[in-house]
């Protein structure tokens, strides 16, 4: 959650910092804070409740002079968004400030700890005992701040991503992590930071990720340096960023979220790229050909994920048991990681994540290597954590996704997962070399399929004018159509705050039934496949009970138009691959009632995009 900016150098340290804010205000975004150090070494810190723009406006008047600077933006996890919870805080001296992402687990025992030791708090945070910390070990052992910072963080429990300003010193920030991302950006005489890189994409695309247990000091006029809790020092490995500018901005949409369900062809284009060869003869997964003994000799995968992610799994699972005739399971990875897994070394654990940061999904996979399991990655951040933790893995290359509510990330999930099914059937043998090509070739159409599903933009859009104000939905649908349901349903309440339940349409008589009535819309996913026969019956039964129907269907479709209220014909592709073009009115059917409600679909409330706490 939450997002910290730092930048060193004779640029305009308050303007790269607001702005560097704005890029990563997807992270969080219930409060703000900026901490600058003055030429001179003053120490000034300014905070409020709200928007970025809220800090932007309270700054307007305020001295910003400065050398140095560190910034956050809040998504709340220890106090209420306030002005006084907000970052960054201070040690009680005012000596300190200090921005930080993540949990501190023990920080109650710390802060009982450091109260009887004198100290005074004036928020519940954790964050201002982590800084209190540093504050009573550097002055009860005079020892350097470097030194104290190592010492407190071996007493912490939890996830971090800190930085430190100090008075008296615009020439240094002190950075490190724990499960928690951290970036520095290398630039001509000037150093910056972020929880990721696009708050200084601009400036710079030479970055180095900050490991864990490790701390990095930056210092004007000298290399970066990192070292780690026992002040040994590391290598800096600088990686170069693999995204643009362009890609950061809305390019003319009114909000990143249209923005990026529109880029699905090409987003779909790239992540296929490279990958269906040879004639769409082969599928080709180095991840998969380099540890092609791990998928021969597997007994069983188990998907581990959260949220959309998770939807994605489930329709993994079905792409491989289907094409590769293994069995899948599928678990959230908060749930795995307490349920004390049965793993063996013939396991195979694919984690799931689009930040490639989620804490839970981490957790999940250092039990599943604990255990013995290969794990294999898909992620969308080039350098995240998973991806380094992972044995293998594919990325799923969708470019970064602003919109919190994820849409071209999901489809990225499912084509990798197509991708995935397809490369492990050809080492198998599970599948002909005429049903892969078969497959192979309509997947390469894809992104042209989505290009014609999106030209149903202007009749959602009139759609969604009727259902703006339901307070209820039911989303249906069978086989590869259920978590299709489930994540049109996620969709519809991350945005436009309309609780929406997703469901087997088998299950629907097995209780949701008795909510249907005149005032209870359905969406029912219907695509001609071999459970067509079935959906139809559920859509009778909806039917003849009053219940509004808006179904999504293969177009020529003449059954289902005459039961429904509206349908949605969308392009005929071969049944695993349905769901890449059913998705696509659902998201824009999300999209438009909420904002037809006013909503800011970019950042709904209570939500941040990259969780990185538990």
């Amino acid at each position: 959650m939450c997002g910290i900016v730092g930048y060193l150098g004779d640029g305009n340290v308050y303007e790269i910092l607001i702005n560097g804010l704005k890029r990563l205000e997807y992270r969080g975004y219930d409060s703000a804070g900026i901490a600058l150090v003055s030429p001179e070494g003053k120490l000034n810190v300014y905070k409020t409740l709200g928007k970025v723009s809220n800090l932007e406006a309270y700054c307007r008047d305020k001295n910003l002079t400065a050398r140095a600077g560190i910034a956050h933006t809040r998504w709340a996890t220890h106090g209420e968004p306030s002005d006084c919870n907000a970052h960054p805080h201070y040690s009680e001296d005012g000596r300190l400030a200090l921005v930080h992402n993540g949990t501190i687990e023990n920080y109650q025992v710390l802060r009982e700890a450091l109260q009887q030791h004198g100290c005074h708090f004036s928020t519940q945070t954790d964050t201002e005992v982590l800084v209190q910390l540093i504050e009573y070990i550097r002055t009860s052992n005079s020892c350097t701040l470097i030194e104290a910072v190592r010492e407190a963080l071996k007493q912490v429990v939890g996830a971090y991503a800190v930085a430190i300003v100090e008075r008296g010193n615009p020439d240094t920030i002190i950075a490190a992590r724990k499960s928690s991302p951290l970036v520095v950006g290398i630039g001509d005489g000037e150093t910056f930071l972020g929880s990721d890189g696009t708050p200084f994409i601009e400036y710079t695309d030479k970055v180095v990720y900050v490991q864990d247990d490790e701390i990095a000091v930056i210092t004007r006029d000298q290399p970066l340096k990192i070292i780690n809790l026992d002040n040994e020092e590391t290598k800096v490995d600088v990686k170069k960023l693999e995204f643009s500018i362009a890609q950061l901005e809305k390019g003319g949409y009114d909000h990143f979220m249209l923005k990026e369900i529109f880029e699905q062809p090409s987003t779909l284009t790239d992540c296929i790229r490279g990958r269906v060869v040879d004639n769409a003869q082969r599928v080709l997964l180095n991840g998969v050909f380099d540890h092609k003994e791990k998928f021969m000799d597997c007994n069983r995968i188990i998907v581990v994920a959260c949220g959309t992610s998770w939807h994605a799994g489930l329709l993994g699972k079905q792409l491989i048991q289907d094409l590769c005739a293994i069995p899948v399971e599928v678990e959230y990875a908060s749930e795995f990681r307490y349920s004390h897994p049965v793993i063996t070394e013939r396991d195979i654990v694919i984690a799931v994540s689009q930040s490639g940061e989620t804490a839970d999904t981490l957790a999940a996979i250092q039990i599943a290597k604990a255990k013995g399991a290969f794990v294999y990655g898909i992620s969308n951040v080039v350098g995240a954590s998973i991806p380094r933790e992972t044995h293998s893995g594919t990325y799923i290359h969708v470019g970064p996704e602003i919109g919190v509510a994820s849409t071209k990330a999901f489809t990225g999930q499912v084509t990798v997962f197509t991708l995935l099914a397809l490369a492990i059937a050809q080492l198998r043998g599970t599948l002909t070399q005429p049903q892969i090509a078969e497959v192979s070739g309509h997947l390469q159409q894809i992104p042209h399929y989505v290009k014609e599903t999106l030209k149903l933009n202007d009749k959602i859009r009139q759609l969604s004018l009727i259902y703006t104000y339901a307070r209820n939905f039911l989303y249906l649908g069978r086989g590869y159509s259920y978590p299709v349901a489930l994540e049109g349903a996620l969709k519809l309440k991350e945005i436009s705050y309309i609780h929406a339940e997703g469901y087997p349409a088998a299950e629907m008589k097995h209780g949701p039934i008795a909510l249907i009535d005149s005032e209870m819309p359905s969406v029912i996913i219907a695509p001609h496949d071999h459970l067509y026969d079935k959906i139809v019956s559920n859509v009778q039964q909806v039917k003849s009970r009053g219940g509004s129907i808006i179904a999504i269907v293969t177009k020529g479709d003449t059954v289902i138009r005459d039961l429904a209220d509206h349908v949605l014909e969308v392009p005929d592709v071969p049944e695993c691959l349905t769901p890449l073009i059913t998705s696509i009115p659902l998201q824009l059917l999300s999209y438009y009632i909420a904002i037809n409600k006013g909503k800011d679909v970019d950042m709904p409330r209570n939500l941040a995009k990259s969780v990185t706490v538990e």
